[in-house]
């Protein structure tokens, strides 16, 4: 990547694209370093992969990530600081997976934090702390002498700014870049996103218990990647009895243009036949996932083109779990106080 000398206290404004958690832990950062920032998130609020859906009677039920673990004490420093100490906890649930040949084996113990309530209280929290413009899709950077002028796929206009820092998919930054003529900083994205795979989600509100000694499981099936109980999560003792499935990304791919309602009847058979579930369904909904998680990837924590004052994070870049994303900000950031 080209090397500048600029000085990094000369910025004084900063676009960043997308607000789940990479966009927010940028946001958040270079706000302290006394940089403008402005978020700019292309659904009406932010989460990314921290996403949960209102149902009906008032319910939710995590969609995304089904949770996080947290191996840098300086991530957990982060969230207490920033997000609070009451927005995410331990998840105590039993989690297990299916051998092929030797059944239903217990997951190795380990720490495992969701959010509270609800996944997207962690992402919620941090945007409180920034300025966050939603339903706001930015498609290309505009260059004026030696800032970027931000034009959404509406065709306005949302101002001028010294540094821009893109925290989308990587297909949905290569996009932005390749119509801004920034072709060298989207090839690479190629080098070092790796395959991203999709992901059918399916939330169920059960009406019978599941006859299974497990809150959480990693099947071994063709349809399933994951199930979980939703209500057993801290927070959501008087929510409806939600389950979680996601199906496979090879199951995915072939189903991608089929019908979500279509999804939901075909996942919730394969649960029922995993489970031996034989009650009734009170409620469901279908949700794809174009870009649920990452593999085979270079990993190289974060790209930055300094010269040109434009930077990418998300957790692609940086082993796909949930702490990549504050990870890859994190390191971002650092390179661009560097200069």
């Amino acid at each position: 990547m080209p090397n500048s000398h600029s000085d990094s206290s000369m910025i004084r404004s900063v676009a960043v694209i997308g607000s789940g958690l990479a966009g927010l832990v940028s946001a958040i950062s270079l706000s302290q370093q006394g940089h403008q920032v402005r978020v700019f998130e292309k659904s009406r609020g932010p989460g990314g992969r921290l996403s949960s859906k209102r149902a009906g009677n008032g319910d939710s039920a995590d969609i995304g990530a089904q949770y996080f673990t947290i191996r840098n004490p300086e991530f957990h420093q982060f969230l207490q600081q920033w997000a609070g100490g009451g927005t995410f906890g331990l998840w105590p649930g039993r989690f297990g997976f299916q051998h092929p040949e030797e059944g239903w084996q217990p997951f190795p113990e380990e720490a495992r934090y969701v959010g509270v309530p609800r996944m997207t209280a962690i992402s919620r929290a941090l945007s409180e702390h920034v300025d966050v413009e939603p339903s706001v899709r930015i498609a290309r950077l505009v260059r004026e002498r030696n800032k970027w002028r931000l034009m959404c796929t509406e065709g306005k206009d949302h101002g001028l700014f010294d540094q821009v820092v893109i925290t989308a998919p990587p297909a949905q930054a290569r996009e932005i870049l390749e119509l801004s003529g920034l072709t060298s900083i989207a090839d690479e994205i190629a080098n070092s996103a790796g395959q991203m795979l999709p992901c059918w989600t399916v939330a169920a509100r059960l009406e019978g218990s599941v006859p299974l000694g497990y809150e959480a499981m990693r099947p071994n099936s063709d349809a399933l990647y994951w199930v979980a109980n939703n209500a057993s999560k801290p927070g959501r003792e008087q929510g409806g009895p939600w389950w979680i499935l996601h199906a496979t990304p090879e199951w995915t791919n072939h189903h991608l243009e089929t019908a979500p309602d279509l999804i939901a009847e075909r996942l919730l058979g394969a649960f029922r036949d995993l489970t031996g579930y034989g009650g009734d369904v009170a409620e469901s909904f279908a949700h794809r996932w174009l870009y649920a998680r990452s593999t085979d990837g270079a990993c190289p924590g974060y790209i930055l083109d300094a010269e040109q004052g434009v930077g990418l994070a998300g957790d692609w870049l940086a082993g796909g779990r949930v702490e990549g994303a504050w990870e890859s900000a994190d390191r971002l950031v650092a390179a661009i106080k560097r200069g």
